[in-house]
């Protein structure tokens, strides 16, 4: 991969962290995550008003990649309830590059070489150090459920972007799109919290859409990197968002056993270089 393109995956990044930090401060996490929906949705209505149509055979990836985001975001609020940013985040985000790898060996055809398994096999290694104390005592035994439902969706909507964005014909379109439908995912957060959305202090709603201003660019950059390089490494180099969590979990909001977790973030990150420098 050339420096700019890893320059544009190491920026989303970090600015996946930052959302995922967004959503772990707020006192309402469901509704948070409705806000961070439609926060995509305001930008991307502009964009498909100007912008052409994707190819026709790029839409069945949007509409399914627009599913599997219910799963995620339901997965990921309910691991916040139940776990730590730095503790949720790296596990999450940890697995990901192991089954986007095994997804693209079986449906596109893109084979990782030995010192990328390695890499994820040090991932792995990470995870467990992360988690240890929840391994260990069962304390932890629900976050750690749902932030490996969180990783595995987000395994999937990988994929399924990755190969839909080389389909689209127009990265910008299909990113618009993607966007524009996550209005579902508000909408269905907006029955739900229709009592409560009324009550929501300004600030809620600036930090909900804000987090999804800053979640929709971070997802714009990954979906123009895997036009140029394979989807396993685009991956597995997005996954440096662990150190940028453990970073912010520790610093900013005070979360306890900061030495163990960052030294397992660091150890992730170590085989994510491992991964990005394969290929």
């Amino acid at each position: 991969m050339t420096p700019f393109i890893i320059a544009i995956i190491l920026s989303a990044a970090l600015l996946h962290a930052v959302w995922n930090a967004i959503v772990k401060t707020a006192a309402d996490r469901t509704t948070t995550l409705g806000l961070v929906a439609f926060g995509h949705v305001i930008p991307a209505s502009v964009m498909i008003a100007v912008l052409p149509l994707p190819s026709a055979e790029s839409f069945v990836f949007i509409l399914l990649s627009t599913a599997v985001h219910f799963g995620y975001y339901y997965m990921l609020g309910r691991a916040y309830q139940h776990g730590d940013l730095s503790v949720v985040y790296p596990i999450a985000r940890g697995i990901v590059p192991a089954l986007v790898g095994l997804w693209a060996m079986i449906f596109a055809g893109e084979v990782l070489p030995l010192q990328a398994w390695a890499g994820i096999a040090v991932i792995v290694l990470g995870i467990q150090l992360s988690s240890w104390k929840a391994l260990r005592s069962g304390v932890g035994r629900a976050a750690l459920g749902f932030a490996a439902g969180t990783g595995f969706c987000i395994s999937v909507y990988s994929l399924v972007d990755g190969i839909g964005v080389r389909l689209s014909g127009n990265t910008l379109s299909y990113w618009a799109w993607g966007a524009f439908l996550h209005i579902f995912i508000a909408g269905f957060v907006a029955l739900r919290k229709r009592r409560t959305l009324a009550a929501l202090r300004p600030r809620t709603w600036v930090l909900g859409i804000a987090g999804g201003l800053v979640s929709m660019t971070a997802y714009g950059l990954v979906l123009y990197a895997k036009n140029f390089a394979p989807l396993g490494a685009v991956s597995a180099l997005r996954e440096t968002s662990v150190i940028f969590a453990a970073l912010i979990g520790f610093a900013v909001l005070k979360e306890g056993y900061w030495m163990r977790r960052l030294g397992a973030a660091v150890l992730m990150a170590a085989g994510v270089s491992l991964i990005g420098t394969a290929v």
